[in-house]
């Protein structure tokens, strides 16, 4: 990388997404000598980037947890401010915004000197953040570090409650995590099975990373999204919403396109959905306040009818 400017960056970037990185794969995947790395090590720490260093054969480099938070160099309650409105928003209080909280959170905490994570922690145990339609209440810390374990391709164990019950520990490699609907989940590889599985996080406890890293497969399709979407269709007894929309398809997008999809259409935008809960749609049909016809399934044409007399009948 001729450019000395963008190597920086993504040096940088290469060190926080790794707890550590030997020095020779990091120098081969910026394409350096190792004397070079070196000096780019040295101008991050001239920045005010807390690098260490090990010597020797096995030698590399690790990016700590310093007194600042660079290049931004924000004061401790500046931190601990951004720290905890990004959890707050990782836990659902704004829609859409769930996935890059999670990863901006951490990236802050990996930062954070220990006396600020204690404050955080503290702040976050007295409060009780309410989540946008209904959703499990989740630890913004556990997906916090099921995030990192993910970006630093690192193996998790885990105790797991599935459904069916039978709790039991699982091994994994942990791939992506994806906001859907109102829950959360971690999509991995399973050591054990062999297989893709997608494991809801609130019925995950105890993650704890090994140590040990992978070389991450590539996921069936491509999109983790669809992927878990078409799993959940699959495995679960669910209903196929379809609903045309008499509103602009922007809007229409932007309440509820985090759910499900939304098509334009001549008199307005289809919106499709797939939920085991009928509550969900209608909830959100209500919040758009606009025109519609319930294509399917009839089991919601029903329950928009009964919610409509319900509030009617109970308005004071």
């Amino acid at each position: 990388m001729a450019n000395t400017s963008a190597r920086m960056l993504r040096l940088l970037s290469l060190l926080q997404t790794h707890r550590y990185w030997p020095g020779t794969e990091l120098a081969g995947r910026l394409e350096v000598s190792p004397r070079t790395l070196r000096r780019d090590v040295d101008r991050l720490r001239e920045l005010g980037y807390p690098v260490d260093a090990a010597r020797g054969v096995a030698g590399g480099y690790q990016l700590q947890a310093g007194a600042a938070v660079p290049p931004l160099l924000l004061d401790d309650e500046e931190a601990v401010a951004i720290a905890v409105g990004l959890r707050t928003a990782a836990a659902g209080a704004v829609a859409g915004f769930e996935e890059t909280s999670v990863r901006a959170l951490a990236k802050v905490i990996q930062l954070l000197p220990p006396r600020l994570r204690r404050r955080i922690d503290a702040l976050q145990a007295v409060t009780a953040p309410g989540v946008f339609g209904g959703g499990p209440v989740l630890d913004a810390l556990t997906l916090t570090n099921l995030a990192m374990a993910c970006r630093a391709e690192e193996r998790l164990r885990f105790d797991y409650a599935p459904r069916e019950g039978g709790a039991a520990r699982r091994h994994v490699e942990p791939h992506r995590l994806v906001s859907l609907g109102r829950r959360w989940y971690l999509v991995a590889w399973d050591l054990e099975r062999g297989d893709w599985r997608s494991f809801r996080v609130d019925r995950l406890t105890g993650p704890e990373p090994t140590g040990a890293r992978f070389r991450p497969r590539e996921l069936p399709g491509g999109d983790p999204v669809e992927w878990l979407r078409s799993r959940i269709r699959t495995i679960a007894q669910r209903h196929d919403v379809s609903v045309v929309i008499r509103a602009d398809v922007d809007s229409v997008r932007a309440m509820a396109g985090h759910w499900g999809t939304v098509e334009a259409l001549p008199e307005g935008c289809r919106l499709r959905m797939n939920v085991d809960d009928l509550g969900w749609p209608v909830m959100v049909l209500g919040l758009l306040d606009a025109p519609f016809t319930v294509e399917a399934p009839d089991e919601l044409r029903e329950r928009v009818r009964r919610t409509g007399e319900s509030l009617v009948r109970n308005a004071r």
